[in-house]
C-alpha cells in the first residue's frame, strides 16, 4: 500500500526511516526476545533508550546542568494546569498571552488556581498573529509569564521569543525543535510528543532545577516537577513506547541538524505561501509578519469550494487538509517529519485546482 502526504496537525506525520525500524524492532526489540512494549521499564535494556531520548533532548537543545528532562504522561493539556498547580497561588499572580486557542485554555486553567494577567489578548482576531511588541503589558513581580510559541489552530508563531522579566514557560507542543532556540531564555517549556517529537503519549517537559523547586510541596506525588526530578521519570510507570519513539526521532533529527531542518521548514513554508499571495484565490489567515513555519492556514472564496478542495485532494493523496473545526478553512501542517516532495505535489495541486475553479 502507497502511503499518502499526511497533513494532518496531530497525531501528525513521522520520518518514514523511524517507522521502518519501529515495525523491524517490533516484535523482538534488537534480539532482546521481546517488543519494547514488552520490557520492564526498569530493566536495562528499557534504561537505555530512555537515556538516550534524554541525552538527545539535551544535545538538540543545548541544555546546561541547570536543566532537567522529564517525560510527563497527559499531554500539554495536563501541563496547561500542572504549570499553575505548582507556581501559582491563591495571593500571586501569572501573566499569559493569549493569541490562540491554546494560550486561552492554558490561561484559562490557571484561573482555577490563581490570578491570571493578560499580558496581550488577539486571540479573536482576524488576520491571526501573535502580538508586537509594544502591545505586551507584562506585570512586575508575575509568579511566571506563559506564551504559545505557535498556534496550531490559527498559523501564528512567534518569530522572536518576548523578554519578560519573570521565568518564561512556553507550551512549544507544535514548533519544537523545528528551530535553534536560546533555551536559557526560559524557565520551563513543554510540547506534547505527537507534532514533532513522536506520537502521543508523552509530553516533554524541560525545567530549570532551581525553578522546579519552587513548586507547590503540598500538590500529590504524580503532580509535583519534583517528583519527576527525583525519580528521572520512572516515579511510575513511564509511557515506554512513546518515549521509545521519541528517542528515535530525535536521533533522526541528530543525523538531520537542528540548523538543516530549520532552513528546510522555512523554505517548505515559503513554496505554499508563494501560491497563497500569487492571486486573490487563496487567502492566507495569519498575519505575514508570524506566519507558522509549521501550520500554513488559509482560505477559498466559499465554504463550498473549501469541502471540493479537501475531497479532490484527499483522492489525489494529500490528506490531513481540513481546518480546525472551530475555524474552517484549510489548514496544512508540515513539521519536520513531512517530505518536501509532499509540499511539492500540494502547490501543484493548489495550482491547477484554482485553474479550474478559480
Amino acid at each position: 500500500m502507497s502511503r499518502v502526504y499526511n497533513f494532518s496537525a496531530g497525531p501528525a506525520v513521522l520520518p518514514l526511516e523511524v517507522l521502518q525500524e519501529a515495525q523491524a524492532d517490533l516484535v523482538n526489540y534488537q534480539g532482546k526476545g521481546m517488543s519494547v512494549m514488552e520490557m520492564s521499564h526498569r530493566g536495562k535494556d528499557y534504561m537505555a533508550i530512555q537515556d538516550e531520548a534524554q541525552a538527545n533532548i539535551r544535545e538538540l537543545l543545548g541544555l546546561s546542568s541547570d536543566f532537567e528532562v522529564l517525560f510527563i504522561q497527559g499531554g500539554a493539556s495536563l501541563q496547561f494546569a500542572m504549570v499553575p498547580m505548582n507556581f501559582l497561588g491563591k495571593d500571586t499572580f501569572a501573566d499569559y498571552v493569549c493569541a490562540g486557542n491554546w494560550g486561552a485554555k492554558a490561561a484559562k486553567e490557571a484561573r482555577l488556581f490563581g490570578q491570571v494577567n493578560l499580558a496581550a489578548s488577539c486571540d479573536k482576531e482576524i488576520p491571526t498573529r501573535m502580538p508586537e511588541p509594544d502591545e505586551l503589558a507584562w506585570t512586575p513581580g508575575a509568579a511566571y509569564a506563559h506564551i504559545t510559541s505557535n498556534e496550531t489552530i490559527s498559523g501564528a508563531q512567534w518569530k522572536q521569543m518576548p523578554v519578560t522579566g519573570a521565568p518564561l514557560i512556553a507550551d512549544m507542543s507544535s514548533d519544537i525543535l523545528s528551530r535553534p532556540i536560546d533555551v536559557n531564555a526560559f524557565s520551563m517549556i513543554y510540547a506534547g510528543a505527537q507534532k514533532n517529537l513522536g506520537p502521543a503519549g508523552v509530553a516533554l517537559v524541560v525545567i530549570r532545577k532551581d525553578f522546579a523547586e519552587k513548586g507547590n510541596k503540598a500538590l500529590p506525588n504524580m503532580l509535583r516537577y519534583t517528583t519527576y526530578i527525583e525519580n528521572g521519570s520512572m516515579y511510575n510507570t513511564p509511557p515506554c513506547f512513546s518515549i521509545y519513539m521519541l528517542s528515535l526521532t530525535t536521533r533522526w533529527l541528530k543525523n538531520f541538524g537542528l540548523e538543516a531542518i530549520y532552513r528546510q521548514n522555512v523554505e517548505k513554508a515559503a513554496l505554499i505561501y508563494a501560491v497563497i499571495d500569487s492571486g486573490t484565490f487563496y487567502r492566507g489567515t495569519a498575519a505575514k509578519a508570524y506566519r507558522s513555519d509549521m501550520n500554513v492556514t488559509f482560505r477559498l472564496p466559499t465554504e463550498e469550494l473549501e469541502a471540493r478542495f479537501c475531497e479532490e485532494a484527499a483522492k489525489a493523496g494529500l490528506k490531513g487538509l481540513k481546518g480546525h473545526r472551530s475555524v474552517g478553512g484549510i489548514r496544512a501542517s508540515i513539521y519536520n517529519a513531512f517530505p518536501v516532495a509532499g509540499v511539492e505535489a500540494l502547490v501543484s495541486f493548489m495550482k491547477d485546482f484554482e485553474k479550474r475553479c478559480g
